[in-house]
């Protein structure tokens, strides 16, 4: 009997074990939600900006909410397209790293630049001290090698696109509060006819398509097995957007992909369709082979309603003939 009971009790603990390891694997590590009195932390990571003008529309918001604003040292200095010289914008945002007073770190900007300093950052006291990190665009930088750490950030609006008279950023800006502060965060959408019907769940990484692909073969390439990638982009000629997703498919981040979110694609101008595939036509051609649900038209990227995204954050998705949720645990 008692052999017996020693047996159950291994291998119930094997069953704990096993389920806590599966679990640590869902999600990554969430930082703490924000709360009224919290401080929070303006830089310009990459691309240059004008003046307080430029993020005026942030701190409104951030002290509509009752978080209180501080702002990187060098938030206004200029180096050609940077804002600042690579020293000064890797200054302020590991300060804004290692600083456990500091919740939540948001970019006023994206453009160019965090590549030229993310290797040069130490994420040790934010190991200790995770906070959330938010914008989009040249973030997505940032946003991989977070994940690669194990800890959520979130794709969405930044002050410099923030309009707080415009109607259309309403929803943007609600998810981005529901996201920060802890509110459940879900999605109830119209189906797109491209859209490949499914149901799946994993955790949700991806970015800016461009940054995607110039961050192959580094560290802070995606692990995108098992997870739900999110893709958007803005400028680029339908023959790039398909040597993109060529790359991504010969990396592997189809094959044990469990969903496909492809979010605003605003083509370069005057682009007409000299390549002969449409968008749709690129991104699912480039999934042939997998069965994954995929959807298109997802409200964010370089466009107004720019819906927040949890990354690392484990998502359900549903797609339907007429409607698409996502609902995120």
């Amino acid at each position: 009997m008692q052999k017996y009971f020693l047996i159950s009790v291994v291998f119930l603990f094997y069953q704990i074990a096993f389920s806590a390891s599966v679990s640590l694997e869902k999600n990554s590590i969430q930082p703490p939600h924000l709360k009224k009195g919290d401080t929070i932390l303006i830089l310009a990571p990459a691309g240059k900006i004008k003046g307080y003008d430029a993020i005026k529309a942030g701190v409104e918001l951030a002290n509509k909410w009752g978080l209180v604003v501080t702002y990187g040292n060098h938030l206004y200095s200029q180096q050609n397209t940077f804002a600042g010289t690579d020293t000064q914008r890797l200054e302020d945002l590991q300060k804004g790293l290692d600083n456990q007073n500091i919740k939540m770190i948001w970019s006023a900007r994206g453009g160019y630049g965090l590549v030229r300093i993310v290797d040069d950052l130490d994420f040790t006291k934010f190991k200790q001290h995770p906070k959330w990190v938010v914008g989009y665009s040249d973030v997505s930088v940032l946003h991989n090698k977070i994940h690669n750490l194990g800890y959520q950030t979130i794709h969405g609006q930044m002050p410099l696109t923030l309009d707080l008279a415009d109607e259309v950023q309403a929803e943007s800006i609600n998810s981005l509060y529901q996201s920060l502060f802890g509110k459940k965060l879900k999605y109830k959408l119209g189906s797109s006819d491209n859209n490949r019907l499914g149901k799946s769940e994993g955790q949700l990484v991806g970015g800016n398509l461009s940054i995607l692909y110039s961050m192959l073969g580094s560290d802070t390439n995606l692990d995108t097995d098992g997870k739900i990638l999110f893709i958007e982009d803005v400028g680029e000629a339908l023959y790039h957007i398909d040597r993109m997703m060529i790359s991504l498919k010969r990396a592997g981040y189809f094959k044990n992909c469990k969903g496909l979110i492809v979010g605003d694609f605003r083509l370069k101008k005057n682009e007409g369709n000299k390549f002969g595939l449409t968008l749709e036509e690129i991104i699912l051609e480039a999934v042939e082979g997998t069965d994954f649900p995929v959807i298109f038209n997802f409200p964010a990227g370089h466009v107004d309603d720019n819906r927040a995204l949890i990354l690392g954050a484990t998502a359900e998705l549903n797609v339907k003939d007429k409607k698409v949720k996502i609902v995120f645990e």
